[in-house]
């Protein structure tokens, strides 16, 4: 990355279920690819065998005093951190507080790590200390009285159920025995915390964050704990403002906490435009109708993990060339912090070239002219230039004159034509083609489906 861009422009690589080692030997590419941090999957104790393991696995914690999982150990952690800490790039991590693994299968009592695991500890000793974030193993974490009444979730818009029931996968799953917000389970969820900062971890994500109560929240999240990190809450709604899932969840944690969230109402807004029979001027200022949050406390996006990889969400994968639509906008615009997801195909979904469709996304040569015209213009404003339902343009930076970038998007199935007041000669960033004014105005031509990232040409 250019050395001369904005120190606080950031742009998040979500290297979702890599390996610890694989984001280490990565971490000069991901640097050059112009990303500022990566956010990998939990870093706990979690299930893991010979065989390989799934990526919900992940999410059902054993333990939080280790790091042991399929991805990793703590060793590989940190050396993941040092070979980023080499790079300047920063590590976010998932964190998951809202439940436990579901064991039911095994055992019937709730004390975690179970028995078995207890056991290898005690006959692993020198390999657990190592591994050792906090705490003293010798102790289970957690046991039946730091956990809420057992049933599952039936009422999915009833708040008091989304944050004290289990998420199961239907009548026969006992579910994920969700932690209650007692002091001990603070207390622990404070030190893993604690741990991973003083291990140079910059951020936070906090999966499932809609299933936590607010009084759970603001017990762990105090200021201490978020002095000089970022953190943000993962709150999946259907849309902005007059939606349900929006003013049950999401707007109560806004209002009651200072924390960042995923912006789904953005990309359910950008998701909308791009159909056939959606408008791009539901663009120009979502933030003002309730369709996107503020800028300083969004985390914006075009896919998530949960995206592809769970059925129910399965609706909202985009169209391909529509999600490169959807990322000049994100990395285009003014506001929010851009996440790009990347994974090693763990979906199974395929791309236009037949390969899998978020493998090497991350770093193709049109997600990095994207991350560079992002970090060029990071910090400078936006500004309308036109507006149709299938033509997007807008500057950034000071309008006319002084502008510095200028970003175009068509997304109907014919090129456009648009001439505009302003001079000079303008390079695009995506094409490599040259863009030169007749001295008063500037014709630029957009091809359909597509979308123009524009620079001075200096």
């Amino acid at each position: 990355m250019n050395s001369n861009y904005p120190k606080h422009s950031n742009v998040i690589l979500h290297a979702f279920d890599w390996p610890y080692a694989l984001v280490a030997q990565r971490a000069k590419e991901i640097r050059a690819a112009g990303y500022q941090t990566v956010l990998i999957s939990p870093p706990m104790k979690s299930y893991k065998s010979e065989q390989g393991t799934q990526w919900w696995q992940r999410y059902q914690p054993q333990d939080y005093r280790v790091i042991d999982n399929q991805l990793g150990n703590t060793d590989d952690f940190k050396a993941m951190i040092a070979a980023l800490n080499e790079q300047g790039v920063w590590l976010y991590v998932d964190v998951v507080f809202n439940h436990m693994a579901n064991e039911s299968s095994l055992r019937d009592d709730l004390s975690f790590p179970n028995a078995q695991d207890m056991s290898a500890y005690k006959a692993d000793a020198d390999y657990y200390e190592q591994q050792k974030l906090f705490g003293d193993l010798s102790k289970p974490l957690f046991t039946e009285d730091d956990f809420l009444e057992a049933f599952p979730i039936e009422d999915w818009k009833d708040p008091w159920q989304v944050q004290t029931g289990r998420i199961s996968g239907g009548p026969q799953d006992p579910g994920l025995p969700s932690l209650s917000d007692n002091e001990h389970v603070v207390e622990q969820q404070q030190a893993y915390l604690k741990a991973l900062k003083s291990l140079g971890v910059k951020g936070f994500r906090i999966d499932a964050a809609k299933h936590l109560s607010l009084e759970h929240l603001e017990k762990v999240w105090t200021e201490e704990i978020v002095h000089d990190v970022h953190i943000f809450g993962e709150i999946i709604t259907d849309g902005g403002a007059t939606e349900d899932e929006y003013e049950l969840f999401l707007q109560p944690y806004l209002e009651q906490t200072r924390l960042s969230a995923y912006d789904f109402p953005l990309f359910q807004t950008l998701f909308d435009a791009l159909e056939p029979k959606g408008s791009m001027k539901s663009l120009i200022d979502p933030y003002s109708f309730g369709q996107a949050l503020s800028s300083r406390r969004a985390i914006t996006f075009a896919v998530t993990h949960d995206i592809p990889n769970n059925d129910v969400f399965s609706n909202l994968v985009m169209e391909e060339q529509d999600e490169w639509l959807a990322y000049s906008y994100i990395l285009g615009r003014d506001g929010g912090v851009p996440l790009i997801y990347t994974d090693l195909d763990t979906s199974g979904i395929q791309g236009e070239d037949k390969q899998p469709r978020w493998l090497n996304a991350w770093h193709d040569n049109r997600m990095q002219k994207r991350i560079e015209f992002h970090n060029r213009m990071h910090g400078e404003k936006m500004e309308l230039i036109e507006a149709s339902d299938d033509l997007l343009v807008f500057y950034r930076g000071e309008v006319a004159e002084l502008a510095k970038g200028i970003v175009a998007l068509n997304k109907s199935k014919r090129p456009q034509t648009l001439t505009i007041d302003i001079f000079g000669e303008w390079y695009d960033l995506l094409s490599g083609k040259v863009f030169q004014s007749d001295g008063e105005s500037l014709t630029l031509s957009i091809a359909a489906n597509d979308s123009l990232m524009l620079v001075h040409a200096r």
